[in-house]
């Protein structure tokens, strides 16, 4: 983030902070003191309170415990008191339900077919220093490889991040946390738009049926009602933040259809509405000097720690991938907004940071994961195959042909030029995704083709390329002109319906921990996501986790030695340039073998025996892998980038078959020749818990402690 495009005041802020932290460190020097304790002596605290850009945080002391490791039918945890005395505590498992923070959260997931149950057994918790204060030290930042503190986290800089982060920093500090250049996320991809009641010959209950009718009716029926009220508004706040859509000549909004929606209710700027809104979003928080951006910090897990049964977040470790410098940031509320794990397949229309991230994360720091069986499959990305004009080089994602485009009058043929999607809908081109994914997955299979057309010539040519620029540009790049020839598509992973569990304000079973956007499960997309409806439910639920956020951060504080209650990551320097060589190329080739096989074994159409295959295929490339690591001196703290992915590509990549496993029956997304119908009595979110099978590796083990034993 360039900081030509600060405000005078944050630069003001920044030379203020600066200042500051110089007299800080003159301050420790002469009295050889630790900051801690530099900070509780009355005068220095005065001192130096004076000359912060910050103010001190509440009084209201945490209870800090060591970690919460996954990975073994019995949970271990250390506890730690004062005086730095440790002592174990095993907790056990049994059938009952875990404790949430709201019971708003389980209103969706009664009887589900895989339910959480965790208790733990009673044991004497000595608190860490209560009621210590917690000095924020915004000018930290600047020290590559310190210990960073603000009042919240944010993880991801999309649609769901960004506009979260514009709403808390009216209240405190803001760390955005974001894996690659701010704007390289999903958001900067979405084509087509957000979906919102915006016309009066629309309802939100017609928006709900087509949301609950594409979701194969298993989305949760509170928060659709939720999201199509409160979506609305969201789109008018965009507006005003400075997003720029298109208009009709009646001056109106112009209104799009897409697949799935009886209306046209698709809000957009031409087929690049997501870089319109990431555009206005990242604008506003460049201009806001609450709001501090960590470009080319990679996440590598969740700090939590644990008061009892209560398991709460208090920060994330993250890898600077410029500087290969450990950065340990501190919060009293941490937002989850990582985006999807489309690459574990090998076709995807998700950019290259999309592995998991935080799906993989939150699954080690024990929070619940729901839904993972349901990976959309977008209907039509370009075919490089068909184009006349090949790509040098493949492409590090598939490029995506807009929903917009079947909703504008596109028609989809086979290479013989007949139009099949009547043969299989009554919707045509106009049913939801699924069907869409399905019926050309078989026209392909049938006749063994590697992809079908997609004609939007037969519209005017004015039309096309004024709601099509970009889609129309890119093709022809490639000769092809859309407004003469139809345009070669075939499925890719798109999306993932599940994630990390979510009740209506974001809220996870980890206190401290939100989530929003595609990292989160709600309920809203249930087996199927409706198109456009992702930056309708990101915005809805990015909003919603603001005030529950707020009064966290203002109830809680963190304790200034707090940072080293958790072992640090190290980059394997050690090992050598040789040894880390060999390793980036060995993962680089076992992740296509991860790819290929999530996409020859866990695509669009299932089979319990192939979903076992996967699982047995999974299994022992993740044990290759590990092999091949420890053998030439990888140790569980070691990171590099690399490695990182991996470990969260192999964690979904089970995550998404154990729960395709577990469920036994056909319904949206997830099809099963053995199971080829409904089942009404199987009509359950599925529900993974931390101490479920797939947790016995490291990938499924917090990076930052290993289990401890007796």
């Amino acid at each position: 983030m360039s900081t030509n495009s600060r405000n005078p005041s944050e630069i003001f802020l920044r030379i203020h902070s600066f200042i500051s932290s110089f007299i800080h460190i003159i301050i420790f020097i002469l009295c050889k003191s630790t900051p801690t304790q530099i900070l509780l002596c009355p005068f220095f605290c005065v001192f130096f309170t004076l000359l912060s850009p910050s103010h001190a945080l509440s009084s209201r002391g945490v209870t800090m415990v060591t970690c919460i490791p996954a990975g073994s039918g019995k949970l271990h945890f250390g506890v730690t008191d004062c005086k730095g005395r440790s002592c174990i505590r095993t907790a056990c498992i049994s059938d009952v339900p875990i404790k949430r923070n709201t019971h708003k959260y389980l209103s969706w997931s009664q009887g589900a077919s895989k339910v959480l149950q965790i208790h733990r057994c009673k044991a004497s918790v000595s608190p860490v220093c209560k009621n210590r204060k917690l000095f924020k030290v915004i000018s930290s930042y600047k020290n590559e490889g310190s210990t960073k503190y603000f009042d919240f986290a944010v993880i991801g800089s999309g649609i769901a991040g960004l506009r979260y982060a514009l709403e808390v920093a009216k209240y405190g500090s803001v760390a955005v946390i974001t894996k690659a250049e701010s704007h390289e996320c999903n958001t900067n991809y979405a084509q087509g738009g957000v979906s919102a009641v915006l016309s009066p010959s629309d309802s939100v209950e017609s928006h709900m049926k087509d949301t609950i009718v594409a979701g194969a009716y298993l989305c949760d029926e509170e928060t659709v009602r939720v999201v199509c009220t409160e979506g609305p508004d969201r789109v008018r706040e965009l507006i005003a933040i400075g997003a720029s859509f298109d208009h009709g000549e009646d001056g109106n909004l112009h209104l799009v259809r897409e697949g799935g929606h009886s209306h046209r209710r698709i809000v957009h700027a031409a087929d690049m509405t997501g870089k319109e809104i990431e555009r206005a979003l990242l604008k506003s928080v460049v201009n806001n000097p609450n709001i501090f951006v960590f470009e080319h910090h990679f996440a590598i897990d969740l700090l939590t720690c644990q008061d009892g049964s209560d398991i709460t977040c208090v920060g994330i470790d993250t890898l600077n991938t410029e500087t290969l410098e450990v950065v340990r940031f501190l919060s009293n509320v941490t937002l989850l907004a990582s985006g999807g794990a489309g690459h574990i397949y090998p076709k995807t229309t998700n950019p290259l940071v999309a592995t998991g991230d935080g799906i993989a994360m939150a699954h080690r720091a024990q929070a619940v994961i729901s839904n993972m069986e349901f990976v959309q499959f977008h209907p039509t990305a370009l075919a490089d195959e068909g184009l006349p004009i090949k790509p040098s080089k493949p492409r590090e994602n598939a490029f995506l042909i807009s929903e917009a485009v079947r909703g504008d009058g596109g028609i989809l043929y086979n290479l013989g030029m007949e139009r099949f999607m009547p043969l299989y809908d009554e919707r045509e081109e106009l049913a939801p995704r699924d069907v869409v994914a399905r019926s050309i997955d078989d026209q392909l299979k049938k006749r063994n083709e590697k992809y079908v057309l997609l004609d939007i010539s037969h519209k005017p040519k004015a039309e096309i390329l004024s709601h099509f620029p970009n889609i129309a540009s890119m093709c022809l790049q490639h000769g092809l002109d859309i407004t003469r020839h139809p345009i070669p598509v075939v499925p890719a992973a798109h999306y993932i319906c599940g994630g990390v569990r979510a009740g209506l304000e974001g809220e996870t079973n980890v206190k401290g921990l939100y989530v929003a956007g595609e990292v989160a499960c709600t309920g809203l997309h249930g087996a199927n996501r409706l198109a456009s409806n992702s930056l309708l439910e990101a915005l809805v639920f990015a909003r919603r986790a603001v005030q529950p956020s707020i009064d966290l951060m203002k109830s809680s504080s963190l304790d200034m030695t707090a940072s080293n209650f958790w072992p640090h990551p190290v980059v394997p320097f050690s090992l050598g340039s040789d040894v880390i060589g060999k390793i980036r190329s060995v993962t680089r080739e076992l992740r296509k073998e991860l790819q290929s096989i999530m996409w020859n074994y866990v695509g669009i159409v299932r089979s319990t025996m192939r979903l076992e295959t996967a699982e047995r295929k999974i299994g022992k490339l993740e044990a290759k892998w590990e092999e091949y690591l420890f053998q030439h001196g990888w140790k569980p703290t070691m990171v590099v980038p690399e490695t990182c992915e991996m470990r969260n590509l192999f964690c979904c990549a089970k995550l998404v078959v154990s729960s395709a496993l577990s469920r036994h029956e056909s319904r949206g997304l997830h099809y099963t020749v053995d199971f080829p119908h409904l089942e009404e009595s199987k009509r359950l979110p599925t529900i993974i818990s931390p101490s479920s099978h797939v947790n016995n590796t490291w990938s499924s083990m917090q990076l930052h402690k290993q289990p401890m034993y007796q």
